[in-house]
């Protein structure tokens, strides 16, 4: 779960500022390896390189997917629905 304390979220945000407003810079077929190296980077920097931490971090990176879903593209999605229709089976 992303969700933490109120009070521990502003100094994250400043200090993802710069690093975010660097990536978007970037041409638009360089911004996804960018944000690839940076979180990859800062996971190999975090966690010790031991199965039980690898494990960890599959299982963050997979949470992380599935509130991005969730709460980005889900509802995105619910509303292209309602804007164009379903996809409807052959019949």
């Amino acid at each position: 779960m992303p969700y933490i304390k109120a009070e521990a979220r502003p100094e994250l945000d400043r200090r993802m500022e710069a690093l975010v407003a660097h990536i978007r810079t970037l041409p638009m077929e360089e911004q996804d390896g960018a944000l690839n190296y940076t979180v990859s980077r800062m996971i190999m920097s975090i966690y010790p390189l031991r199965y039980f931490h690898i494990n960890r971090v599959m299982g963050v990176l997979e949470c992380i997917k599935q509130e991005f879903y969730r709460v980005v593209a889900g509802p995105y999605e619910d509303e292209k629905i309602k804007e164009n229709g379903a996809v409807q089976p052959q019949a």
